[in-house]
């Protein structure tokens, strides 16, 4: 048997744990010697100690730990459980990762106001283009839902393309507007040029994106949900030369390697002379 210094060692948990744990009934000592009261625990506690520290980290409050182990859950069930869990902590630690992102994005915009370099943008005329396409919703035009929605709609739909087999014959194009529902959401289209034949099954819809009069252009260089200040440098010129947008604009993707920092996407911003105010 372990004293209970041992035991925690063995466990790479604390004495004072131990003895919670202890006075929960979460798990009891092997023995306790009656005339000193020291706790005494074998090896083969370990497993539930294992198991107890494992369900805490799920989330679970100790009683809801208690219970389940006296149901006696699997070693299966419980890997499954943490299984679950792991794929809920990446995800959030994923989030966590492109929020910072975009913090940094959002302050090197406040950074460069007042002095925002318009010189690389370009008017230009786009024509029309035959593209395939998956749509989704986005829940707004924040960088993180719209990536969220477009990143499996561009898996899905290279999948069905090489399923039917079509190969794009040109760059991916991206393209918004406002959902039918409102509120805000999105609806986020997922394209890529082809040269196939229209038509629309299943939601994979082959047809030609019609040209654009005058769009305001840009090349933005780095990971999508860094585009924030490159959409505002684009704003600014579109304001500063008198014109107004009449879209959202459209993302054109010129390179696409595996590093995202290396991206270079062409942002399309559909334009027209503004009107006179009253």
């Amino acid at each position: 048997m372990f004293t209970i210094g041992d035991f925690a060692r063995h466990g790479r948990v604390s004495v004072r744990m131990l003895r919670h744990y202890d006075a929960t009934g979460l798990l009891r000592p092997a023995h306790v010697d009656p005339a000193t009261g020291y706790r005494f625990y074998t090896a083969a506690q370990l497993a539930r100690l294992n198991r107890v520290i494992a369900l805490k980290d799920l989330g679970l409050t100790l009683s809801q730990v208690r219970e389940i182990l006296d149901e006696r859950v699997s070693t299966e069930e419980l890997r499954g459980m943490l299984r679950l869990r792991r794929a809920e902590l990446e995800a959030a630690m994923q989030e966590a990762a492109d929020r910072l992102v975009q913090v940094e994005a959002r302050l090197r915009s406040i950074e460069s106001e007042g002095h925002m370099p318009t010189d690389d943008v370009v008017l230009k005329n786009l024509p029309p283009v035959r593209v395939a396409e998956l749509t989704g919703t986005a829940e707004s035009f924040a960088p993180h839902h719209i990536t969220a929605v477009i990143r499996p709609l561009y898996g899905e739909l290279f999948e069905r393309l090489k399923a039917a087999g079509v190969a794009p014959t040109g760059p991916g194009i991206a393209w918004y507007e406002d959902a039918p529902r409102g509120g805000g959401a999105i609806t986020v289209h997922a394209g890529v040029q082809v040269a196939a034949e229209p038509s629309d099954t299943d939601g994979l819809r082959v047809h030609d994106l019609p040209a654009v009069d005058q769009a305001a252009t840009i090349v933005h260089r780095g990971a999508m949900n860094t585009v924030l200040p490159t959409v505002q440098t684009l704003a600014h010129w579109v304001e500063s030369h008198g014109y107004e947008s009449t879209a959202y604009p459209r993302e054109v993707t010129l390179e696409c390697p595996e590093d995202e920092t290396a991206w270079v996407t062409e942002l399309q911003e559909p334009v027209t002379r503004q009107r006179a105010r009253a």
